[in-house]
């Protein structure tokens, strides 16, 4: 289903059914544009009540729909304010959590043990959580950009470069939570993604960006693969798939963003699966899979995102090993203004 909603909207689906399709998804837009306008409105002009908390708060948030990479980028901000010593807490909604912790809480415990992750519908309950009963000195919001109840000190906005205007349109004709000029309230863009797409399109949503946020700081990253790891613990390079057969499953935000770091890291990827964002594997699944994998060359191994690990916990399936890559965010240009920027928070 998801995938046929992206194929829709993106345009690639043609057709005179797909059309009309369409059309119904650009007059439901109108009423959800409206209300997001209203809102950003009320917020404005303080007609809608806000929460300061206590410390200082710095939200990292998107414009679109879908996966921009910010479970790597919360993990690079706390591991900056924990590196200065303080005592760093993350606060988010916890979409596709279930009964329990989602995935993206669980990766951030997996790499960040000493940071609470705290998750909940009332983030500004969630931050008084943290500095009374945690000690919190700095609280990291995650998908915090729509959240505006609570207060911040310093709104990061990551912008994908692979997909960077959601289509162009809002929901749910297009991938968009909020108007273009939304962006006009973040403090910093951090562009990520920006090895997978050409230097010639990434000059044009940086000369778009550039008109937009007038001289605020625009930070170039890309999501580097830090290792393969397993569920025992285990670890190896990233190169050490290299030439080998690997079939590729996961489900996430954006799926061809992970299958092109796959096939940027030299592996030869010979069957790929999808699943939807947030996905919660039953035991059906699991046993598809072993049969899949099964089915797959002797030598083949397969490989995952962290985020579809935690929630599988094995390290084969069928006779396959299980690798899944975890992923680091490298700032590669305007770093130096972005910790300008963290680090003004501090004061």
């Amino acid at each position: 289903m998801e995938e046929y909603f992206l194929s829709l909207v993106s345009g690639r689906r043609r057709g005179v059914w797909p059309t009309l399709q369409r059309c119904g998804l650009s007059l439901a837009s109108v009423p959800y544009g409206c209300g997001a306008r209203l809102r950003n409105w009320l917020f404005d002009r303080g007609l809608k009540k806000t929460f300061r908390a206590a410390v200082p708060v710095v939200s990292v948030g998107n414009l679109t729909l879908g996966g921009t990479g910010k479970t790597p980028c919360v993990e690079y901000i706390a591991r900056f304010y924990r590196d200065r010593k303080l005592r760093v807490a993350v606060l988010s909604r916890g979409y596709g959590a279930g009964a329990g912790r989602n995935d993206e809480a669980l990766v951030l415990e997996e790499n960040l043990p000493d940071v609470p992750h705290l998750q909940g519908s009332d983030r500004a309950l969630l931050a008084r959580t943290a500095v009374r009963e945690l000690g919190a000195d700095i609280l990291v919001l995650d998908d915090g950009f729509q959240h505006r109840r609570l207060e911040r000190d310093l709104d990061v906005v990551l912008i994908d470069a692979t997909n960077p205007w959601g289509f162009g349109r809002l929901f749910p004709r297009g991938l968009l939570r909020e108007p273009v000029a939304g962006l006009r309230r973040a403090a910093a863009v951090l562009l990520t993604r920006c090895d997978l797409v050409e230097p010639e399109v990434l000059r044009q949503i940086r000369q778009r960006l550039e008109r937009i946020e007038h001289g605020k700081p625009i930070a170039l990253a890309k999501h580097r693969p830090a290792a393969w790891i397993n569920a025992q613990g285990e670890s190896r390079r990233p190169q050490s798939l290299t030439q080998l057969p690997v079939a590729g499953f996961c489900g996430i935000g954006n799926p061809e963003a992970f299958r092109q770091t796959l096939i940027g890291l030299g592996v030869q990827l010979v069957d790929w699966r999808v699943f939807p964002d947030h996905y919660e594997y039953t035991h059906c699944d699991i046993e598809n899979l072993r049969s899949w994998a099964n089915a797959l060359p002797a030598d083949a191994a397969l490989a995952t995102t962290q985020k579809d690990l935690v929630k599988i916990r094995l390290d084969r399936l069928g006779e396959r090993e299980l690798w899944a890559l975890r992923i680091e965010l490298e700032v590669f240009e305007g770093e130096e203004a972005f910790h300008d920027l963290l680090s003004a928070v501090l004061t």
